[in-house]
């Protein structure tokens, strides 16, 4: 060994010796292990056990303590539940089942309703058909512990035998022991609860309409089970004087509500999504059998003359938005089924013509719903089933009621058959024209359109793409851009409406083709996200009804062919003011009316001369306030001249203006586009862009006194 490398090895060693010495007062040892104790975990760690503590998990609250109340009446013991909103952020719900025990339990040495409210995996799922439970979503025992955990307040009444017990908390910890509170005739739950906001940081607000969209699909699932939800958020004083009622609709008060029960089931679901469509065939396919390792295997599904496919997946009445094994069952059953159909009807020949996934989905709407007793769902929000045994009993089931279906209609299985023929031509179609246009951009080395302006910068996670509405304000933002992470691609008035277009007329249009071309991530199945070239795209029209209509086609495209654009927080709407007033050299932008007059009233400022259509000048009022907030001109007792302007369009902007109020990411407002509820979204994107003209026309009629219209 060279003296050289005996030197660098010492030097090694020193500069360990100094690393472990520098680090010794950082101790490492038992002490440093932390316990958390009862609930604390999940205040903790609330994301693990509700997913997020954004809009998402605030209303997965009501989700967990619903599904308890909702396994009571899929197993029979219950037919009426009611979810209600109160004042000061309150969640009431309350169903007439068994009542949750409140007896000494065992282990715990304290009542059933304690154990079951303040600790986690403890509840009545795990002793199955022993406790009345064939089937449930609850399996962890976590779900109404954890809302009390993230509740500052919850209160718990049971109506069990007679009597009435009810027992509160705050932050998951008992406040005082179970206690009467009086006889009763009723039976069942009440629960009372209110998220914490040092949990949910970003405010407690309630969407009413989200709540009553969950609960319509809950009572299609449980045939015959009622549920009413009711928004009762404005009447506190008449609330307050009634608080040990049972069933708060017995109160009669005139709020928002809504009820249902369905004893169709599925098949009246699949009718209620398919509301807005044309079906290519009579009858809905429907069938409910138990299979081996599986209490139920439910599935109902209709053909829509449309190009999308809607699927949806429960497991013991839990949606499944990330589908799982069984769909997987359900979709290679279909597949096959329609192949052998065709084969056997001689409706295809050529084996090059075998149906794919994607063909047989076209156009279909389906549910598909699976009731077991041991059940596995990948994390605790329940995305998605994991359990194995569901897709061999799903392509079982499905596989032999569905081939029966076609073999005893013989209309609608060749309506069907021809609809997925027209598909797999499709496809080859689309398929051609995407690789034509793959090839040329590969030979032309994947040439940007003409008019996009591109960024300078590589990286995609600080890029951005503004879709600007015309070659005027495209023209603008050119010029008043950063041009370093901000690329401008303007749009030469309305693209192709894509709803009922097909991928190969769509890349037939330049518009959408040069949209393509600018994300740089593909488009359809070969669509990769990681080969997006902006990571924010954003859409800047006009404030008027042809700005909306092109941002309504937009979102279409956007949600139709690039999900997990949306999915994934990549879509944002530019919010440009309507208003720019100067008060002097000083200047005020408004996004809305409301703030505008907001403002004029703070200043003192006289309104009554302003003609929106264009720039005009009023003065302040001649008051002692008005003049303290805005200083008389020397030799005039009036406040100086105050100019108002309303913007028509990103075009009538200059580019500072633009810049400072649209584009500048310090200073502009923006709305990211998501997806609460996708089967409502896909319900209102085919209504709204479909071809069911009376349906849209009923909606206009009755939603226009609604519309906030600038022509």
């Amino acid at each position: 060994m060279s003296k050289k490398d005996e030197k660098d090895i010492k030097k090694t060693h020193e500069k360990s010796a100094d690393l472990v010495a520098s680090k010794k007062e950082a101790k490492y040892d038992a002490s440093s292990i932390q316990v958390l104790e009862g609930l604390e975990p999940v205040r903790r760690r609330p994301g693990m056990y509700i997913g997020t503590t954004g809009p998402d998990g605030l209303h997965h609250l009501i989700t967990e303590i619903f599904d308890n109340s909702r396994d009571e009446a899929m197993n029979g013991f219950c037919d009426h539940i009611e979810v209600v909103l109160l004042p000061g952020n309150r969640v009431r719900i309350t169903d007439n089942g068994r009542g949750i025990p409140v007896d000494i339990h065992k282990q715990t040495k304290v009542s059933a309703l304690e154990t079951i409210m303040t600790v986690l995996h403890a509840g009545g799922k795990f002793g199955g058909e022993d406790t009345g439970y064939k089937a449930s979503g609850g399996l962890h025992g976590v779900g109404a512990s954890v809302v009390n955990a993230l509740s500052i307040y919850m209160k718990v009444i049971v109506h069990k035998d007679g009597v009435a017990y009810m027992q509160e908390y705050s932050k998951g910890k008992v406040k005082a022991a179970v206690k009467k509170i009086g006889k009763t005739t009723n039976h069942g739950t009440v629960v009372n609860f209110e998220p914490d906001l040092e949990i949910f940081k970003e405010g407690i607000v309630f969407d009413f309409s989200r709540v009553v969209s969950h609960m319509r699909q809950q009572a299609y699932l449980v045939k015959g089970l009622r549920i009413t939800a009711i928004d009762a958020r404005e009447y506190k004083e008449k609330i307050e004087s009634n608080k040990e009622i049972f069933y708060f609709s017995e109160l009669g008060l005139e709020v928002p509500s809504q009820s249902f029960c369905f004893e169709g089931g599925l098949l009246s679901l699949v009718k209620f999504y398919n509301q807005f469509q044309k079906p290519i065939h009579k009858n809905v396919f429907y069938v409910e059998k138990k299979a081996a390792g599986v209490e139920s295997v439910e599935v109902a599904l209709q053909y829509v003359d449309d190009i999308s496919s809607r699927i949806l997946a429960f497991a013991n009445d839990i949606e499944n938005p990330e589908g799982g094994t069984h769909i997987t069952g359900f979709k290679a059953s279909l597949t096959r089924s329609l192949n052998n159909y065709s084969r056997k009807n001689n409706l295809t020949k050529d084996s090059e013509d075998n149906f794919t996934g994607d063909d047989a989905l076209e156009g279909l709407t389906a549910v598909v719903s699976v009731k077991l007793r041991e059940i596995q769902f990948e994390g605790q929000t329940k995305a998605k089933l994991g359990s194995v045994e569901a897709r061999g009993a799903v392509e079982e089931v499905f596989g032999e009621a569905f081939n029966a279906f076609l073999e005893e209609n013989p209309d609608d299985a060749r309506a069907i058959v021809s609809k997925v023929i027209l598909a797999l031509k499709a496809r080859k179609a689309a398929k051609a024209a995407k690789d034509s246009i793959l090839r040329k951009g590969a030979l032309e080395g994947m040439t940007l359109p003409g008019k996009l302006a591109d960024c300078q910068s590589k990286d995609a996670s600080e890029s951005e793409l503004i879709i600007v509405e015309g070659d005027s304000a495209g023209g603008t933002a050119k010029m008043g851009r950063d041009r370093k992470i901000q690329a401008i691609l303007p749009l030469r008035g309305k693209i192709l409406n894509v709803e009922r277009a097909r991928l190969d007329k769509m890349l037939d249009s330049e518009q959408i083709k040069n949209l393509v071309v600018a994300l740089g991530a593909a488009i359809g199945d070969t669509f990769d996200i990681e080969k997006l070239r902006y990571h924010k795209i954003i859409i800047a029209t006009d404030a008027d009804v042809d700005g909306a209509h092109i941002r309504t086609l937009l979102l279409t495209l956007f949600y139709r062919y690039f999900k997990p654009l949306i999915a994934g927080g990549h879509i944002c709407i530019a919010q440009p003011p309507l208003y720019k007033v100067k008060i002097g050299k000083e200047v005020h932008y408004f996004y809305a009316e409301e703030e505008k007059v907001a403002f004029f009233k703070k200043e003192k400022i006289s309104d009554s001369e302003v003609d929106e259509a264009e720039s005009t000048e009023v003065v302040a009022e001649n008051t002692e306030e008005a003049e303290t907030d805005l200083p008389a001109q020397a030799g005039t007792k009036k406040g100086p001249k105050v100019s108002v302007q309303r913007y028509k369009g990103l075009g009538e902007m200059n580019a500072e203006e633009l810049w400072e109020t649209t584009m500048d990411p310090t200073r502009r407002l923006m709305k990211r586009v998501s997806i609460n509820d996708a089967q409502e979204a896909d319900k209102i994107f085919d209504m709204l862009m479909g071809t069911d003209v009376p349906s849209r026309k009923a909606f206009i009629q009755s939603n226009a006194r609604l519309a906030n219209i600038d022509i």
